[in-house]
């Protein structure tokens, strides 16, 4: 089975068009002000227009409301909505439920049992689970994710994991064949990792990401 790719954070046609003819199963856009990645509703509309069906469209979302959601929901430009906050597992469900759309939620781990718990409450309730890492202790300026930082791949040895799941942290063209191979991961997502500069994708990092994927 081959190994499948996400690409989060685009912003541009360049990077939408290098994710698509690169092979990625997944692009993303994130849907959060405070994120150098941010991206309008109306700039997802145009992109999403650049995405053949065969590409899942994945909104990144940080403890979104009912407004929020129901005004991006709107335009019918997302197939999948990813959820990176503190989302309890009763509001994973009720925005499952009213979103009618498949659910990802990304969990931050530095430990295996924050796995193992991540698992226990949100396994029965996703459809996909992304293990990210967990920002250092103390680092008031991380973001909810793509802060380019790995977490310890062997947290992850010999974990039953019940859904489908993605692995996420500091991914790059240069350690991803690594970490497949340290992991398992059939799924993994990249951001950061593909930058020229914080927020702004390389169409040329893209590319060699996704080239690395094609060797696996």
């Amino acid at each position: 089975m081959a190994i499948v790719a996400k690409i989060c954070g685009l912003r541009s046609e360049e990077a939408v068009r290098a994710a698509v003819e690169g092979g990625a199963r997944y692009v993303g856009f994130v849907c959060y002000p405070p994120s150098p990645r941010h991206i309008t509703f109306h700039e997802v509309e145009r992109l999403a227009g650049l995405v053949p069906a065969h590409v899942l469209r994945v909104g990144l979302f940080v403890d979104p409301d009912d407004n929020l959601l129901g005004e991006w929901l709107e335009g019918g430009s997302l197939d999948m909505l990813q959820l990176h906050g503190s989302e309890s597992a009763k509001r994973v469900a009720q925005i499952r439920e009213s979103a009618d759309l498949p659910v990802m939620k990304a969990i931050r781990v530095a430990t295996r049992e924050d796995v193992v718990q991540a698992i226990d409450v949100y396994g029965p309730i996703v459809d996909r689970l992304m293990f990210d890492a967990a920002p250092a202790a103390g680092d008031v300026q991380a973001l909810p994710g793509g802060n380019g930082v790995p977490f310890d791949w062997r947290i992850l040895e010999n974990v039953n994991v019940p859904r489908p799941w993605i692995l996420s942290g500091g991914l790059t063209p240069e350690n991803v064949a690594a970490a497949v191979r340290a992991t398992g991961a059939r799924a993994v997502d990249v951001s950061s990792g593909v930058e020229s500069a914080r927020g702004v994708k390389s169409v040329e990092r893209i590319r060699a990401f996704l080239a690395e994927m094609a060797k696996l």
